[in-house]
């Protein structure tokens, strides 16, 4: 089975550390939830269930690992690459027990010193700043005096970016998952089976060939329900001549796939039909375009010129394609202030949105740039699915 060997995390921490001097940041305090779980699985491989857990990166020496309660310390254990774990109150989930196993917890004010060992402490950085509870911020103003505070989300960023070979391994699988899903849903439905019904049937599947859970709460769209760039599958039944969207991605080792696609039993109005087309040539041509070198925002005004063609300029939401890993929807977007070269080794979700307001669709698919051009990871019935 492919995994990540802890050489390689050991090496993300260094890369963090090499970052945060660049931005003279003394201390990185990086944080993350059950469903925003990222940043921490990024340095430690570990993602919080209940609870919430959280990464300190100092300058210069060994990070250490942050969680809640007891449980949380034994499953941290069990998972983290880091190995020096401590609790922290302020980690514990929102309505917690008193506990009855002993276990200690400590505060900022121990915790750092023992971190950071005697650096002098100026500038911290968090990275998860904007789901960073108040109850840690306070905390944390108080254990560092008058040291500035500052966002460092960009301090991940950027040594995120650019994926490994073994990265691109598990999305490579993530991918393959994901793609063996939507066959399966595509062939499971039939006119009267419900979204809910679709969905569970890409879920099994996935499930069975090995994905860990899903890149996000995916699901299926019909009809009206279509005009919803967000959504959660219902108990209504498929019918004929209506759009059907299907929007799958499979997580494997924390590494996200997906996956868009629009389907049809019979025949869509002329309308719905064109909105489709316009969603597949511009997937198409943003996959053409994009190679090392070119500049995001080059891509983003080709993208645009096509929305203008048609009329469509308030029809989408966002730029052609944004960067994908271990969260499927994760910077950097080709978008207006995209003005820097694609780069070997990023890998992208192209995503084209569209909507009339009373119809969307969204096909979407996963590339990695390559020192050649692009290799795509899923490109099965690029097209609308008729049944």
């Amino acid at each position: 089975m492919i995994s990540i060997p802890d050489s390689e995390y050991k090496e993300r921490i260094k890369k963090v550390q090499e970052r945060m001097v660049k931005d003279d940041i003394d201390l990185l305090v990086v944080y993350s939830s059950e469903c925003e779980s990222a940043n921490v699985r990024y340095l430690a491989d570990f993602w919080p269930t209940f609870d919430f857990a959280g990464v300190l990166v100092p300058r210069e020496g060994e990070a250490a690992l942050l969680t809640g309660g007891p449980e949380s310390l034994e499953f941290a254990r069990k998972f983290s690459r880091i190995k020096w774990i401590m609790t922290h109150p302020g980690f514990v989930e929102t309505s917690a027990p008193d506990w009855l196993t002993k276990h200690e917890t400590r505060n900022f004010s121990t915790i750092i010193p023992e971190v950071c060992g005697g650096l002098k402490i100026r500038k911290v950085g968090i990275a998860g700043a904007n789901i960073f509870p108040h109850v840690l911020y306070v905390d944390l103003q108080q254990a560092i005096g008058e040291a500035k505070i500052v966002n460092a989300d960009h301090v991940m960023f950027d040594v995120r970016k650019i994926k490994s070979y073994m990265e691109i391994k598990l999305l490579e699988e993530a991918y393959s998952i994901t793609e063996e899903a939507m066959k399966a849903a595509v062939d499971y439905a039939e006119v009267g089976k419900t979204e809910q019904q679709i969905t569970a049937e890409a879920l099994a599947t996935m499930y069975k060939l090995g994905a860990e859970g899903t890149s996000y709460s995916i699901w299926v769209a019909s009809g009206p329900n279509t005009a919803l760039s967000l959504y959660r599958p219902t108990n209504r039944a498929i019918n004929e001549n209506e759009l059907v969207q299907l929007t799958f991605g499979a997580k494997y080792q924390g590494y996200c796939g997906n996956m868009c696609r629009g389907m049809v039993f019979g025949e869509l109005p002329e309308s719905v039909r064109r909105l489709v087309d316009i969603a597949i040539e511009s997937e198409e041509k943003v996959i053409e375009m994009v190679a090392p070198g070119v500049k995001g925002i080059e891509v983003y005004k080709m993208f645009s010129k096509i929305l203008a063609k048609y009329g469509l300029e308030e029809g989408a939401l966002y730029g052609p394609a944004h960067g994908t890993g271990l969260q499927e929807c994760e910077g950097p977007w080709l978008d207006a202030k995209s003005d820097w070269p694609l780069q070997p080794n990023m890998v992208f979700n192209i995503d084209i949105w569209l909507s009339d307001g009373k119809s969307g669709i969204r096909y979407e698919d996963g590339i990695v740039i390559t020192d050649r051009g692009v290799k795509e990871l899923t490109s099965w019935r690029r097209e609308l699915i008729r049944k």
